[in-house]
């Protein structure tokens, strides 16, 4: 009895080999797209409570001025 693994020629392997390695390279790309928008949500991150108290600042100066202008009139 022979074995039923059918045996692939060398050109076969090599186009197995080469979409492999097409993967790996698609795959790799992926991971560096995804590192960088990981990276870029963690500034954007530390930048949240400084957006925050800007924000807040700019309210309390808008909230005296407007007292002030009723003030004066």
């Amino acid at each position: 009895m022979t074995d039923a693994v059918p045996s692939l020629d060398y050109e076969e392997q090599l186009a197995q080999v080469r979409r492999a390695q097409e993967e790996t390279r698609k795959f790799v790309a992926e991971q560096h797209k995804l590192i960088a928008e990981a990276a870029k949500f963690q500034r954007e991150r530390a930048l949240y409570p400084i957006a925050l108290a800007i924000g807040v600042i700019g309210a309390v100066i808008g909230s005296v001025a407007t007292l002030i202008v009723h003030w004066i009139r």
